[in-house]
């Protein structure tokens, strides 16, 4: 009987303000719990980067599928870019031109212990940047299937106009040699931080929406969901639009001044879908719930406690032995 992957295991940095702020810190639920979370090793880096920039954003867990000569139980993947001490729109608009297009890639057995970090050219001479990789096991191609957000410019361009960022893809059997990138999503504005949960027989994508960067737009710099039978597919179903944000028909109700970086976890203990956002530069990390993945209608979180500057991450279902690997259950105290 396979072991029940109630417990999680959260991945994420901090903020490009604080000393090794871009690395890879680690989180665990309490319990079964996805809202109540202890930061592992005090809060401290778990996972560096000495590769590349030497910084590592948006980490993304991934459980290996147990391919033929596979040697990885887990891969993370995250954005190779180190803002620290650059944080300014002149830095952003140049990395979108002429940042990294790579990825880091690390490997584990076991949650615990981590290969050292490695950089993988993903994206394509004509994109300026690789954001925020993600990847999903594509049971169609029994390959994995691999996105990540970039700008693309046209052949023999100077850059010196900025370009919007589309969502890439490509797939992997193991990390290491990809197919050649190609165009997954292009909305004809920016978008970035696609993330995708299968449930009952569909994929239902998550993805930042930035058609207006000053937020003047309703549902801009929020989060749209679609849905489709098909993976693959470069046109998705709107489901919604504007997750985050105050609802067209409850303008009061709690809402985020803009978000970022959503981590979708179904959660059986409660038996509903909690849809993390990251109202970047304000309070972080903000969940929200509904009792399905394809609703419209999601309802802030009242009571929730997570690591402390927790930013742009991913969450990864465990077991409970998983979840030992880092230490005895810590009893949590009453509030």
């Amino acid at each position: 009987m396979t072991e029940a992957r109630d417990h999680y295991l959260f991945a994420y940095f901090t903020s490009q303000n604080e000393p090794d702020g871009e690395q890879v810190r680690f989180g665990r639920s309490r319990g079964t719990d996805p809202l109540f979370w202890e930061p592992l090793a005090d809060g401290t880096p778990f996972v560096r980067s000495d590769v590349g920039t030497t910084g590592a954003r948006d980490p993304f867990l991934v459980r290996a599928a147990g391919l033929p000569g596979e040697q990885a139980a887990f891969y993370m993947i995250a954005t190779d870019l180190r803002v620290a001490g650059h944080d300014d729109e002149g830095f952003w608009d140049e990395q979108q031109r002429h940042g990294s297009r790579s990825i880091l890639v690390w490997e584990s057995n076991d949650l615990v212990s981590w290969s050292p970090a490695r950089l993988v050219e993903v994206a394509p001479s004509d994109a300026g940047n690789a954001w925020a990789p993600e990847a999903v096991f594509d049971e169609l191609t029994q390959r994995y299937f691999v996105f990540w957000a970039s700008a693309l410019y046209p052949s023999g361009s100077d850059r010196g106009t900025l370009e919007y960022n589309r969502m890439l893809c490509a797939s992997t059997a193991d990390f290491r040699e990809f197919t050649p990138a190609e165009v997954w999503l292009d909305a004809g504005r920016s978008v970035i931080d696609a993330t995708v949960v299968r449930s009952g027989g569909e994929f239902f994508r998550f993805v930042k929406d930035e058609r207006t960067p000053d937020s003047s737009t309703p549902a801009s710099r929020y989060i749209t969901l679609g849905r489709s039978l098909e993976l693959r597919s470069t046109s998705w179903e709107l489901v919604a639009d504007g997750l985050g944000g105050p609802p067209e028909d409850s303008p009061d109700a709690p809402a985020l001044a803009h978000g970022e970086g959503p981590i979708a976890v179904y959660s059986a203990l409660a038996d509903r879908w909690y849809l993390f956002i990251d109202e970047f530069g304000l309070r972080r990390y903000v969940p929200f719930e509904s009792t399905s993945i394809d609703s419209a209608r999601w309802t802030m979180c009242r009571d929730f406690e997570l690591p402390a500057g927790a930013s742009h991450g991913s969450i990864l279902p465990i077991t409970r032995d998983e979840w030992l690997r880092f230490g005895p259950e810590v009893p949590r105290l009453a509030p």
